[in-house]
């Protein structure tokens, strides 16, 4: 039986800047980009939450909603830095830490000697030492596996913890409703309603095979995560997959012409990114990603062997027939690397 702890720090952002200027604890607080620049809210405090302002929401609505908001613009760095520190605390316990981001991360103490090996009191320590040496506060859930420590971590946010004891799994999971599932989007759980699917419990009345073979690879999941199972283990070591550039454009464009400017001035940026860690004919695939004004977004990527920018109007074609007329906000490039000691054998066969 595994010991994993999930770690997520309570809005990062907004708590180091509060940390730095106390005066900003009693008023609402959100770190993100400019309304007349068309950005978004990164996070944002619990006195903003309580407006109705959230993370990833434009800051032109956050505005209307709070129209006492003090936006500030973000100090990478200094979260940077805060997040290492945060990271060696972590490695006091285990090496088994898979960070997710800057504030969030697992950690597998299975084999951990600490606190006569117990993971429940490891967590609090942890959230202890961060409190006391960072002056932030941590929510920590712990369970046997990866899935159910992330929601046992929800489950006593902001400035908690709780604890899915093996015995309790069966439980827990039975009346979770599937929505709640990592992985499992809004639309999603509107499909599974559809078949009168609400919780966990429900789904168990279907043979596993029923559910593989109504919903694919969903149903692949599903059959693990109803009964509260998930093999999946803390990667100490995070192999990067893809490089990107994105741009939110300043007024929504329609036609061809005026997304491939916008791309063209992304294209070197993008080239200088992957250049730094991979060679062109290594690149395994090339993608566009375009949001649209109602913030429905798509993506469109090409598995191929190596490198070639004209690639990318042939991709923004595509994107733009599936956007089927609709204004788009964002823009953005993408690129597929090799996994570490892996060959691009198709660029090989294409240049010998």
């Amino acid at each position: 039986m595994r010991k994993i702890i999930h770690i997520d720090m309570d809005c990062f952002f907004a708590a180091v800047e509060m940390r730095e200027n106390p005066a900003l604890r009693a008023v609402p607080l959100a770190i993100g980009g400019s309304a007349d620049r068309r950005g978004v809210i990164s996070t944002c405090n619990y006195v903003a939450r309580r407006f109705g302002v959230r993370s990833a929401m434009p800051t032109a609505l956050a505005r209307k909603l709070c129209p006492p908001l003090v936006l500030l613009p973000g100090r990478m760095a200094l979260y940077k830095e805060t997040s290492t520190r945060i990271q060696a605390i972590f490695r006091r316990y285990t090496e088994l830490v898979e960070p997710l981001s800057l504030d969030e991360a697992y950690l597998d103490v299975t084999d951990s000697a600490h606190c006569g090996g117990s993971a429940t009191l490891m967590a609090e320590q942890i959230r202890a030492a961060i409190q006391s040496e960072l002056g932030l506060t941590a929510s920590a859930g712990v369970a046997p596996n990866k899935f159910l420590a992330k929601l046992a971590c929800e489950r006593r946010k902001p400035d908690g913890l709780f604890v899915i004891a093996p015995q309790d799994v069966d439980d827990f999971v039975r009346l979770l409703p599937l929505g709640k599932i990592p992985g499992i989007g809004r639309k999603t759980a509107e499909r599974l309603e559809l078949q009168g699917l609400y919780l966990c419990e429900d789904a168990r009345q279907l043979p596993e095979d029923e559910l593989k073979g109504r919903f694919g690879k969903l149903g692949v999941m599903l059959a693990d995560r109803i009964w509260g199972r998930d093999d999946s283990q803390v990667q100490a070591t995070r192999v990067r997959k893809s490089i990107g550039v994105e741009t939110t454009l300043n007024a929504d464009v329609y036609d061809e012409s005026a997304c491939w400017a916008v791309l063209t001035r992304l294209i070197p940026e993008l080239e200088l990114r992957f250049g730094e860690r991979c060679p062109r004919d290594q690149i395994m695939g090339q993608g566009i990603k375009l949001k649209f004004a109602d913030f429905q977004q798509t993506t469109v990527y090409r598995s191929h062997g190596g490198y070639s920018a004209p690639l990318f109007h042939d991709l923004l074609h595509e994107g733009l027939v599936r956007a089927e007329g609709k204004p788009i906000r964002l823009l953005g490039l993408v690129v597929g690397l090799p996994k570490e000691g892996e060959v691009n054998q198709l660029s090989l066969d294409l240049n010998s």
